[in-house]
């Protein structure tokens, strides 16, 4: 798909009334009032933050690549054979389903050099384009899959014997199945023993297709129109079963998903349109007009906005259907964003599938018009509809009408399906907008469950792949969405390109990628050490066992769930009194004088708000603390003041209810030097500056200057009485937060001489900084300790 700059998006805020403004102005006005838009549309919305995060070491995850191969984007899972097969680079495998590190088999698929040079020729690379990329691995049968690749930009397609997983040298022409290019977006989906597909029919991908081979038929496509399809990008397609059992008789649908540029409006820059589009199984094409041409393709818009900011996600990255035994049950789930830049939003927004079947089956068309100076190209149409419905299947009605095929349908219905593929009734989502909105997330894959909770109740559970490897856990509960999991899947951040689901409920889901495979368990309930933290994880497939004292999968284990804790509203109140933790538990830290404490505080929570008290009083940031970023505290220049018992309590909001708990305590003790001649302290701040300790003589003063300024005021000392004419000295300053760069120097100044010490301070992010005072302060400790050994090593020999 093209790239559209945000300057592209402006027309589309037609709707917005903007006064007069110069031209060289307009592109900044405008882009203002849409940056604003983003602000309100991001503080609105179903948003959701991960209550866990997980690292990709956190967590058990099964891995799959071989050096050398590239692009793990095509999966295929066969609960029946227990294997995952994987299409890469030039190769295919069979993995174990359960555990995908296991290689059982391969297939090697290379070019031939003379293709290659073929490609090369054509202005192809030959490191990357000009490679056989597998696209389509589809279930023929039970012993057969269908493959396709790419083919150095000739696609080609072959039979893969599951016996002994070889080609069985049937090559077929893979236009039409199979796009040229590996970038170019395709989908295809198998339907008993036919392929369907959305790519590129050409080398310069300037002709999109939807098509339908097979071995009895001949190809069967749309009409190369943009009214039919303009610049698709294809992201999924497959069947729903409306023909079973249907009162009407109506046939099987094929459902196409893909963001195109739009017909309807035209303006300076390219407005992107997501789209759901339709064909009939039993399509056979017309007899005259619409020959090998689909006569039921008929294509609509995907709505997903936020009416009420007038904001649009009109691109969409992925979809699933989740299916019903009745197809009317269906939902489908779309990951959107938006084209209007890095704008970093994404939404999920979720369909019926009866909403879709009622907008293709009593929808209104629209045409073309050809009025001149307007931006709108298409408008309703308002004549009179030929009989029978154009794009609709053949049906009982049908029949009874001696119309049993589409190749009997009048030339009248067939023309009208050619000049009027677009409906003009959108699809609009479940509640009118999305199920969830996130910033600074790009959504790339999605896949749903079903899964019923310990209470009976059902929940959709929404697993979305992000463009950083990362996989999003969430779940709407009592009309809110919960996330409850963010997982590093990848170990590097690169986009997730697939993701697929096992259908047994609470086993696997397995990502591709193009540097691998990754199978992830659909949830981590282990990772859960006390009944409350399981019951506020608020996840439908963890549930809290008091015999065994552990947080349980409840699909993976054979405990009565009667006796089983679990609340997806959050009510961690119906969790047993845990023993509360006592003081003299409380883990015992020493320190020595001007040394840094670090006190860890394991508060995995996300939502949770973390609070530090020290003999009972709540410690606040403002002064000598540092609370870290994963909930820590630091505590730097430890001083008598500092000393006491610590605690770390975690605050916790869930079902109109705050949950405190004790987290961690601390004892912190002085560890006091057995001679210290004074100690004069200053009232510590957020910021500090450490020299290394200066020696020197009993009549040694230090001073201090900031930026050249002498800085009058008291300065914390620590001075270490070595012999009778030396001391050893270490000088430490606090000062308020930094604003900017500060140069600050110590001179120590005797009779004997002087001596200076010079740090500069920069400006650094919170974690770098963090990172550099606790390296700054262990050296300081060190140097410490070193000196003082120095000078009790020199005075035993006699030196001084």
């Amino acid at each position: 798909m093209n790239r559209y700059s945000s300057l592209d998006a402006m027309a589309f805020k037609g709707n917005l009334t903007l006064p007069k403004i110069p031209e060289s102005n307009m592109a900044l006005s405008v882009l203002g009032m849409f940056l604003g838009l983003l602000l309100e549309v991001s503080t609105h919305g179903p948003s959701s933050v991960p209550r866990s995060s997980w690292r990709h070491d956190d967590v058990d995850l099964l891995e799959f690549w071989e050096p050398d191969v590239f692009n793990y984007t095509t999966l295929l899972l066969s609960e029946e054979r227990g294997v995952l097969y994987v299409g890469a680079r030039e190769v295919v495998y069979e993995l174990n389903m359960s555990n995908v590190s296991i290689k059982s088999k391969q297939l090697l698929w290379k070019v031939p050099e003379s293709d290659v040079s073929m490609c090369i020729l054509k202005g192809k690379s030959k490191e990357t384009d000009c490679r056989n990329y597998i696209r389509v691995l589809q279930v023929l049968d039970e012993d057969t899959l269908y493959v396709c690749g790419t083919h150095a930009f000739q696609p080609l397609c072959d039979y893969l014997s599951l016996q002994d997983f070889c080609l069985q040298d049937r090559a077929e022409d893979g236009r039409g199945k199979c796009s040229f290019d590996p970038a170019q977006s395709f989908t295809s989906v198998m339907v008993d023993g036919e392929l369907y597909s959305g790519t590129a029919y050409n080398f310069l991908g300037s002709e999109p297709i939807i098509s339908r081979s097979s071995l009895s038929q001949s190809l069967l496509r749309t009409e190369y129109s943009t009214s039919w399809l303009n610049e698709p990008s294809f992201v999924f397609a497959d069947v729903i079963r409306e023909g079973q059992d249907s009162p009407e008789g109506d046939d099987d649908k094929i459902y196409y998903f893909f963001t195109e540029v739009s017909v309807e409006y035209e303006f300076f820059g390219k407005l992107l349109i997501p789209r759901i589009a339709r064909v009939c199984k039993g399509d056979l094409g017309g007899q005259r007009t619409l020959q090998k041409k689909w006569t039921s393709f008929m294509k609509a818009k995907l709505v997903c906005s936020m009416p009420e900011l007038n904001f649009v996600f009109n691109v969409v990255h992925d979809v699933f259907i989740l299916k019903a035994p009745h197809w009317r049950d269906t939902v489908i789930y779309g990951v959107f964003t938006s084209q209007w830049g890095n704008v970093g939003l994404s939404a999920v927004c979720a369909y019926n599938m009866s909403s879709v079947h009622e907008v293709f089956s009593k929808g209104k068309y629209m045409q073309k018009v050809t009025v001149e100076q307007s931006h709108t190209k298409w408008v309703r149409f308002n004549g009179i509809t030929p009989s029978p419905r154009p794009g609709a299947c053949i049906s009982s009605l049908n029949r009874r009408q001696n119309i049993t095929s589409s190749l009997q349908l009048p030339d009248k219905t067939l023309q009208f399906v050619k000049d009027h593929p677009l409906l003009e009734d959108p699809v609009l989502p479940i509640g009118n907008g999305p199920r969830l909105v996130t910033k600074d997330v790009n959504y790339t894959q999605i896949a749903v469950q079903r899964v019923q909770a310990l209470d009976g109740s059902i929940h959709h559970v929404i697993f979305t792949g992000t463009d950083k490897g990362l996989l999003h856990k969430s779940l709407v509960l009592e009309g809110e969405v919960h996330t409850v999991e963010e997982i590093q899947l990848l170990k590097n951040p690169e986009p997730i390109k697939t993701l697929l689901l096992s259908s047994q409920v609470a086993r696997f889901l397995y990502a591709g990628s193009d540097s691998g495979v990754v199978q992830s368990p659909t949830a981590f309930c282990e990772k859960y050490p006390s009944c409350v933290d399981c019951v506020l994880a608020r996840d439908p497939y963890c549930a809290w066992d008091p015999r065994s004292a552990s947080c349980l999968n409840i699909f993976q284990h054979d405990a009565d769930p009667r006796k089983l804790i679990q609340s997806l509203k959050g009510d961690a109140g119906i969790c047993p009194t845990a023993a509360p933790l006592v003081v003299s538990d409380y883990q015992q830290v020493l320190v020595k004088p001007g040394a840094s404490a670090d006190l860890p505080c394991p508060v995995r929570s996300n939502l949770a708000q973390v609070l530090w008290k020290l003999n009972g009083r709540v410690l606040t940031e403002a002064s000598r603390f540092l609370l870290l970023s994963e909930n820590g505290l630091l505590i730097y220049s430890v001083t008598p003041e500092d000393t006491g018992r610590y605690e770390c309590w975690s605050v916790e909001a869930s079902g109109g209810q705050n949950f405190t708990r004790l987290v961690m305590g601390y004892m912190l003790r002085l560890e006091l030097p057995e001679s210290v001649t004074s100690v004069s302290t200053l009232r510590p701040s957020s910021t500090a500056s450490t020299l290394p300790p200066q020696e020197g003589p009993r009549d040694v003063s230090v001073e201090w200057h900031i930026n050249g300024q002498k800085l009058e005021t008291r300065v914390a000392e620590y001075r270490q009485v070595v012999s009778h004419d030396a001391v050893l000295v270490s000088s430490w300053l606090r000062e308020e937060a930094l604003n900017k760069d500060v140069q600050y120097e110590c001179t120590a100044v005797s009779a004997a001489g002087t001596d200076v010490s010079r740090v500069e301070l920069r400006l650094d992010s919170r974690d770098e900084a963090v990172e550099r005072w606790r390296t700054a302060l262990t050296d300081h400790d060190t140097l410490l300790q070193q000196w003082k050994k120095a000078w009790e090593s020199c005075d035993g020999q006699g030196v001084l």
